[in-house]
């Protein structure tokens, strides 16, 4: 019986591991957005979409899907991405991005700022936003 409680336990924390993460942009954005551009925006390396639009971006405070998201596109453990930024900031270099709650709260972001851009469980997507590129 112990046996198939861990084995049960080891899947669901494999497929939680497996979701995908897609990249969400306001409809009305046109701009060609790449995984280097998206992880420049993250990284406070890049302040303006293609077109000249500023960036607005959004990240999650502590999910599972900000967990992925750093790992996937950034490249950096989420200690590693607040390191990164406490440094920035006491240098006076940059501001990280703002941390929302949750998926929804994501969506009601991206979907009311043409500017905006987040990220989320890729199973949640909804017409109100367009997916930029999924990880």
């Amino acid at each position: 019986m112990k046996k198939l409680l861990i084995a049960t336990a080891l899947t669901l924390c494999s497929h939680a591991v497996l979701a995908d993460v897609a990249v969400i942009v306001n409809p009305a954005n046109s701009s060609a957005i790449d995984e280097g551009m998206i992880k420049k925006i993250y990284l406070g390396k890049a302040k303006s979409f293609d077109d000249g639009t500023k960036v607005n971006p959004v990240n999650q405070d502590g999910t599972s899907v900000s967990d992925e998201f750093n790992d996937k596109v950034v490249g950096k453990s989420s200690s590693q991405l607040n390191a990164y930024w406490s440094k920035l900031v006491f240098t006076g270099k940059g501001t990280p991005p703002e941390k929302l709650a949750n998926d929804q709260a994501v969506i009601d972001f991206v979907a009311g700022n043409a500017d905006g851009i987040g990220y989320i469980d890729a199973a949640k997507v909804t017409d109100k936003v367009k997916v930029v590129g999924t990880f």
